[in-house]
């Protein structure tokens, strides 16, 4: 049996779930999530805890079974406590700033990048002490659904990914990018 599908999913106090078949909602102090889980799962409430089970042990089954329990956990992470990436700009006069909801990256191109966030998804332009400023070199992106806020940062990071020779462009905060030596490291 999955490890990871056979653990039961604790419920926050303010946390409310409702299951109707096989769709899950979930509505928290951040907001409201819902999902339509596959036929292969059923998920049961018992008090404050959910319980993810497979209907039988063919393949198809054991496949979906912890992936359909991690996805109802994030669900019920994210409306309580929320998600958030953090992006950090290196190159010289690479910056982000935040205008209104939207987000304006200058990486080295001839012109700025402007990003627009998805619905729930929030920008934030901070500095290295994590204050919120106007303009600087660490974005944040939070939301509550942890897949979106993912792809939006993984989209953000698209713009100007870290080069293998100087280190330059967009990483994840903590990123380790393997550098190259240049054509005077061949000695």
């Amino acid at each position: 049996m999955s490890r990871i599908g056979k653990r039961p999913i604790n419920i926050p106090d303010k946390v409310t779930v409702t299951l109707n078949g096989q769709q899950v909602s979930v509505k928290g102090p951040k907001g409201q999530l819902e999902r339509i889980l596959p036929s292969e799962v059923t998920i049961e409430q018992d008090n404050n805890t959910l319980i993810v089970k497979r209907r039988n042990d063919s393949r198809k089954c054991r496949a979906a079974h912890g992936l359909c329990r991690t996805l109802v956990f994030n669900m019920v992470e994210g409306v309580s406590k929320g998600f958030e990436k953090r992006l950090e700009l290196q190159g010289v006069g690479y910056r982000a700033q935040a205008k209104g909801k939207a987000l304006t990256l200058n990486v080295g191109y001839s012109k700025p990048v402007d990003v627009d966030p998805p619905d729930g998804i929030n920008f934030a332009v901070v500095d290295n002490t994590g204050k919120a400023v106007n303009q600087g070199t660490f974005v944040v992106i939070s939301g509550i659904d942890k897949e979106v806020v993912g792809n939006t940062a993984a989209k953000i990071r698209d713009v100007r990914p870290p080069e293998v020779y100087k280190g330059k462009g967009i990483r994840y905060q903590g990123e380790i990018v393997r550098r190259k030596a240049g054509k005077a490291g061949k000695k």
